[in-house]
């Protein structure tokens, strides 16, 4: 392996890891660098970059360009097999696309462009997932971790790590069905907090709620209860948070005010005038 080639920090964190960490970084770069990007245009600053749209009007959202990287990076990967710095470039392009794409998760979710809006926070919570997931795997920790030093192997082993993943895939899932985003991610890591995250309450605005809770005004009321609790304490630092790195959410319309304007009466004076006429008009035509 050649000095041009050499794989940085393979030495340090072992081939695996040190690719992952250039999927971190080529994550968490893109997606800074996208936000800092969207919000140029979003205050049409005459110097920078503008929205990329053809003569018919067609708006090209940047997931499409995060398709094509990870499209071009995943091939390299399995085709070509890279290794050393190679592997980490093709780790970096794939993190670069994957958050070209997920920062517009939450279009893609509801299949309206709903980026600028508060729905559009989900797109943040997925990147930052993706990159606590990235950082956590370049140090060493993953989900099945407690299983790879418990000395399990062969087939006891192998049932129970199927038998881990299926438990915690259905926790994490029932977690995200009920709008609990950071509790499914960190209970693939911890599976106690997933459990307990799929037993509790659903969030009142999570497809869980409107499907299971229409019924239950009660339910749906001490959902309500403990939204607002934690909205009250933690959630407001964290949306102070995300407006920093985001950019904040557009603000509901407002019709401009217009005064109230009384009928203004005409003149005494021209009201007369005016029914003196109408009579002589009628006394010419008969």
């Amino acid at each position: 392996m050649t000095v041009a080639t050499q794989a940085i920090g393979e030495a340090l964190l072992g081939e695996s890891r040190a690719a992952m960490a250039a999927f971190t970084l080529g994550l968490l770069v893109t997606f800074l660098g996208v936000r800092i990007n969207t919000r140029l245009i979003r205050a049409k600053v005459k110097w920078w970059f503008h929205d990329i749209e053809s003569s018919g009007g067609l708006h090209v959202h940047h997931m499409v360009i995060g398709v094509v990287l990870m499209v071009v990076a995943g091939i390299t990967l399995i085709a070509a097999l890279p290794q050393g710095l190679y592997l980490q470039l093709a780790a970096f392009v794939f993190g670069a696309g994957v958050a070209l794409t997920l920062d517009e998760f939450a279009l893609i979710l509801r299949l309206k462009d709903v980026y600028w809006s508060t729905e559009g926070r989900l797109s943040v919570d997925a990147v930052i997932v993706a990159v606590c997931a990235g950082m956590l795997l370049v140090l060493g920790v993953h989900p099945l971790g407690s299983l790879s030093t418990a000395g399990l192997t062969g087939v006891q082993g192998g049932v129970l790590i199927a038998i881990t993943i299926v438990v915690d895939g259905c926790f994490a899932v029932i977690c995200l069905v009920k709008g609990k985003l950071w509790t499914g991610f960190f209970g693939l890591f911890v599976p106690f907090v997933g459990t307990v995250g799929a037993i509790r309450l659903a969030r009142p605005g999570s497809p869980w709620a409107h499907k299971r809770y229409a019924g239950k005004p009660k339910k749906l009321a001490r959902a309500q209860r403990r939204e607002d609790r934690t909205n009250a304490t933690w959630r407001a630092w964290r949306e102070a948070f995300f407006d920093l790195i985001a950019g904040k959410p557009h603000l509901p319309n407002v019709e401009p005010h217009l005064p109230n304007v009384e009928p203004q009466m005409p003149p005494a004076e021209t009201a007369a005038e005016g029914e003196a006429a109408a009579t002589r008009d009628r006394q010419q035509g008969a």
